[in-house]
């Protein structure tokens, strides 16, 4: 088994490579956190290292952070999933299995507003299928 803060980091990539949208910080943190796996604060340490290397991509709407995994991440996930004890993987797979709709559509749509060059206010509403926006409007 792997050194526990590298486990932690090793759950993220899995939990994030088992879905095909990216997740929110709190949709991460749920888990590992109501599992009893770590602390809020390391994992939030693990989540940072794991950006600052772009294993994970980070985006940022508004308060809310957005995480998917990066191809280096699934490269280094792939090397390293053993690391991983089948308990732990069993316990993220049933999790995804009970709640994957749940999660997908708290981050389907997305909207944001912003002042543009105009003076003006705009709404810019998306909804995302997988990494790719479905309907990207802006309304002025």
């Amino acid at each position: 088994m792997a050194e526990p803060f590298t486990l932690y980091k090793l759950i993220v990539l899995y939990i994030l490579e088992r879905v095909d949208f990216a997740l929110t910080n709190a949709q991460l943190s749920a888990f590992i956190l109501d599992e009893g796996y770590t602390t809020y604060f390391t994992l939030q340490t693990a989540i940072s290292e794991l950006v600052d290397s772009e294993l994970i991509r980070l985006e940022t709407v508004r308060n809310s952070s957005f995480y998917s995994i990066t191809p280096s991440g699934e490269e280094t996930l792939h090397f390293f999933e053993n690391r991983i004890s089948p308990s732990i993987r069993n316990d993220i797979d049933e999790y995804l299995r009970k709640n994957k709709l749940k999660l997908r559509n708290e981050v389907s749509v997305l909207s944001d507003y912003y002042r543009n060059t105009a003076g003006e206010y705009a709404v810019r509403c998306r909804v995302r299928e997988k990494y790719s926006d479905l309907i990207d409007l802006t309304l002025t």
